[in-house]
C-alpha cells in the first residue's frame, strides 16, 4: 500500500495548481490531506472520483475555511472514523481514520502554537492525542498516522537548530514527539534515511523554499508491529501546490 500525506494549505487553491494531474501521476493507493480549508459541499467530488479515488472522506472544521482533514482512497475501507470523540480536539476537524483489512490509516493535523493561547491548546491537544492513541492501539495495533505534526523532532529536521524559542521546535514539543515515538511508533522517513536532511515545509517569507530554509513538520508514523513492512519512505519536494510538500510511505 502506497500512502501519501499532504498539507495542501487549501484544497481549492491546490486544485487550481493542477493538484489532480499531480495526484494521478503520484498514484497513491491512499492520500491523507490536511488543512483542506473547505467543506465537501464546496467541492466537485467527481473530479476526485474520476482520478480513481472513488472513496473520499472529508472532515471539516466547524469554522469555515479553516483547518480540516480528508482521506481519499482507491480501496474501500471497512470503517471510517471522523474525529476522536473528544470535543476540544474535534471542533477544528483534525483527525480522520480509515480502517482497511491489514492496516488503519489516520490523517492528522496537529495545531500550531502561533501565540500563547494556541500553544496552550496545542500542548493540551498533544496530551489528549497521546492518550487517545494509547487506547486505540489496543484494538488497532497496525496503525499508520500521517500528517502535519507541526513539530521538528531533531536538529537535523530544521534548517536553523538555534530556533529553540519558536513553536514547532520548542523543547517541550520535541520531547513530546520523542515520547510519542517511544510509545510504539517509527518515524518512517528517519528510519530509512538516518543522515538525510530534507524538509517538508518552508515559510512563504524571505524566499525560504528557493533557499531550502525549511522544517520537517510532516511525518508518517508507523506502529511497531508494521516495522518490517516499511519498504519506502520519501519526501516529495518537487510538488509545489502548498507551503508544505507531500510525504510518502510504502507498506508491504
Amino acid at each position: 500500500m502506497k500512502i501519501i500525506s499532504y498539507n495542501v494549505n487549501g484544497i481549492r487553491a491546490a486544485l487550481k495548481k493542477d493538484f489532480i494531474g499531480w495526484l494521478k501521476s503520484a498514484n497513491p493507493d491512499v492520500i491523507c490531506l490536511q488543512e483542506i480549508k473547505a467543506n465537501k459541499e464546496q467541492l466537485d467530488l467527481s473530479i476526485f472520483e474520476d482520478a480513481g479515488y472513488k472513496y473520499n472522506y472529508w472532515y471539516s472544521a466547524q469554522k469555515k475555511g479553516y483547518s480540516g482533514v480528508a482521506i481519499l482512497s482507491k480501496i474501500e475501507p471497512k470503517h471510517v472514523e471522523f474525529g476522536t470523540g473528544i470535543e476540544s480536539m474535534d471542533f477544528e476537524g483534525r483527525n480522520i481514520r480509515a480502517d482497511f483489512d491489514d492496516v488503519s490509516v489516520m490523517s492528522l493535523y496537529l495545531p500550531s502554537g502561533t501565540n500563547a493561547a494556541r500553544l496552550d491548546h496545542k500542548l493540551e491537544y498533544m496530551d489528549l492525542f497521546q492518550d487517545y492513541v494509547n487506547t486505540l492501539k489496543k484494538d488497532i495495533p497496525n496503525l499508520v498516522i500521517l500528517g502535519d505534526y507541526n513539530i521538528c523532532h531533531e536538529a537535523i529536521d530544521i534548517h536553523n537548530p538555534k530556533m529553540k524559542g519558536v513553536s514547532g521546535f520548542l523543547p517541550v514539543e520535541r520531547e513530546w514527539i520523542g515520547n510519542f515515538i517511544e510509545s510504539g511508533f517509527i518515524d518512517s522517513f528517519r528510519y530509512l534515511n538516518q543522515e538525510t536532511q530534507q524538509f517538508s515545509w518552508w515559510s512563504y517569507r524571505a524566499n525560504s523554499r528557493a533557499n531550502n530554509k525549511g522544517w520537517r513538520l510532516d511525518y508518517a508514523m508507523v506502529s511497531q508491529p508494521l516495522q518490517e513492512k516499511i519498504k519506502r519512505a520519501v519526501i516529495l519536494s518537487d510538488a509545489v501546490h502548498s507551503d508544505h510538500c507531500p510525504i510518502l510511505v510504502e507498506i508491504e
